[in-house]
Order: C-alpha cells, then structure tokens, then sequence
C-alpha cells in the first residue's frame, strides 16, 4: 500500500460533466498519488470513461476541476496536460492504419527525439512480440497484441501519470493476465496509475480502490475494505 504521506499527482474534484443536456457526472472526484495504482471500479454506464474523458481534457468540466500538482489544469487543452506528464490510453489505443514503430512516435511526439529513441528501445525490452514486428501495422495485430502496442504508445511519453480505460475490452483472461502482469512492471518503477476497469482482475494492482454508480463516487478505500463491505462485494464481485 502506498503511504498516505505520499504527495498527489492528480485531482479531480466536483465533476459534473456529460453529453449534451445528458448529465452524466455528478459531483465526481478522486486522486492518484505518486507511486501509486488507483482502480476506478463500475459497471457499462457507470460513467468511468466519461470521468477519465474529463481529466485528460478530452470532455470539459461543467463545474469542478481537475488539479496536476502542482498546476490547475481545469482549462487545459489535452496536449498541454500531455505535456506535463499524462498519458491516456482510451479502449481502442492505437491507430490502425499506422506501423508499431509510428504508433508509439506518435505516443512520444511531446519529449525530445533522442530521449524518444531510447524510451522506444526500453519499450521494445518490455513487448518483446512488437519489437519482432516494428514496421507492421496495428491493424494486423491481435486483439491481445493491439493491446500491448497501446500500453507502449501511452508509455512512449514516460508519463508521470498512466489513465487507462478499460485495458481488458476485448480480452481473454489469458491476455488479461499479461496484461496485469506487464502493469505491474511498471509500478514496481513507479509509474503512477488510474485504470478505469469492470474487470476485478485488476485489483490485483490497487493501492486504492473508488467505486462509480450513475454518476457518483460510493466508495474510496482498499481492496480488504471493498471485500469486506457486504453490498459491494455483491455488487463489484459478480463483474468479471
């Protein structure tokens, strides 16, 4: 578990966003500090892609605001906030009609060309099936490894801050496992991370769990304190 002590890297307060005259957030909010894996936990509509949509500005905020210690970034445009060290990987996570070695230029385009060479070949380390593969394109890949080439393109930045919607869409649980099991790599180095999930596979990573029913936070804790809790273990321990 990581301390409490540790300092924020991300907040999100207030939230009410939404589609149209279709509010979909009310009063949403939570944190992720340094070093630390946050699962944001719910079900389809539950409005989690629509919370993760806000904090990396793809949606506005209708009230409430979004904090990147130590700057306000409520206003911000998404590839300012990439700048200052977000990355985003939404469901789809790669552009299919471009190479493994393009997606993840594309994913390093905001840090200097020879520190993206590097950070490109420590990826390759990492999905060793991508690096056999560099000149093909995305759409030629599978399911499993279309997944992997967006975890690399989101990495390609060395991100601060991970935001991960729905890693395990599409995925069977073998490649579920791989994928948790490549994450957790990255946050034995301390990469910090806001994974988006119904899958409660991946509370294997959780430091902190939040909990988003139509709208609204119910619950911010540990995994022993969600299993513990009679109703939402009901609710979560059913999804899978």
């Amino acid at each position: 578990m990581v301390s409490t002590m540790q300092p924020q890297v991300m907040r999100a307060a207030g939230i009410e966003s939404g589609y149209g005259r279709v509010q979909v957030l009310w009063g949403a909010g939570l944190d992720v500090r340094a070093k630390e894996s946050v699962v944001l936990l719910g079900a389809n509509g539950a409005g989690k892609s629509t919370l993760l949509k806000v904090i990396v500005g793809l949606m506005p905020a209708w009230k409430g605001s979004v904090q990147l210690d130590p700057d306000d970034v409520t206003s911000w445009r998404t590839d300012k906030r990439f700048r200052r060290g977000m990355a985003y990987m939404s469901e789809i996570g790669v552009f299919t009609g471009l190479s493994i070695d393009e997606n993840l230029r594309v994913g390093g385009q905001f840090i200097e060309k020879a520190a993206l060479r590097i950070r490109m070949e420590e990826l390759y380390a990492y999905f060793p099936d991508l690096a056999h593969r560099r000149g093909a394109l995305a759409g030629s890949l599978s399911g499993g490894q279309r997944k992997m080439l967006g975890m690399a393109k989101a990495l390609a930045s060395s991100p601060r801050l991970l935001v991960m919607d729905e890693p395990s869409a599409g995925l069977s649980p073998l490649f579920v496992g791989q994928v948790i099991d490549v994450l957790k790599k990255f946050r034995e180095s301390g990469l910090a991370m806001l994974i988006a999930e119904q899958n409660i596979a991946f509370l294997d990573l959780a430091d902190r769990v939040f909990t988003l029913e139509g709208g609204r936070i119910r619950f911010e804790g540990s995994v022993t304190e969600l299993e513990a809790d009679d109703s939402l273990h009901k609710a979560y321990f059913g999804l899978a």
